[in-house]
């Protein structure tokens, strides 16, 4: 039960932060994506960082923090910049878009560090087996979102 609150605590807060930033899925998604991929290859090191630091005991918890901050650190500096939605249903399906991706990402670190039994063991196996699905239409969806995004227009430019 544990396990499904902070689960639960961690899609809130991911999702809080999306709609209150504003900012668009298809910046942030590809932002998870990027972090993932670092994550594989910087996993350890960001281990031995996160270790070094002394606020995170050795161990399993370790490994789960790093890789989660690794994954997560190229979408929350994009929170504080890029292209934003400027009306409110877009902004909660854009939202919820990225928590679904960023979940899907975080499982595995997740994992890692938590006892997974029972409701939380069936969920992190559903999301396990169909880990490529997720993945693969929530990049193609930040894709798609990125073509709907348009510039913006300087001051500059409109007197021109």
């Amino acid at each position: 039960m544990v396990v499904i609150l902070i689960f639960a605590a961690l899609a809130v807060a991911l999702f809080t932060c999306a709609f209150l930033s504003r900012r668009r899925f298809g910046l942030l998604g590809l932002a998870l994506t990027a972090g993932a991929t670092l994550s594989s290859i910087w996993g350890y090191y960001a281990g031995l960082v996160v270790s070094g630091t002394g606020l995170v005991p050795n161990g399993p918890l370790t490994n789960a923090v790093a890789l989660s901050i690794v994954v997560l650190l190229p979408a929350i500096l994009l929170l504080f910049h890029g292209y934003a939605y400027k009306q409110l249903i877009p902004r909660i399906i854009g939202s919820l878009l990225f928590t679904i991706l960023a979940l899907a990402f975080l499982a595995e670190p997740l994992a890692y560090a938590l006892p997974l039994t029972g409701l939380a063991n069936d969920i992190y196996q559903w999301i396990k087996n169909n880990y490529g699905l997720i993945v693969s239409v929530g990049v193609i969806l930040a894709v798609v979102d990125l073509f709907f995004t348009k510039p913006v227009k300087n001051e500059r430019d409109k007197r021109r």
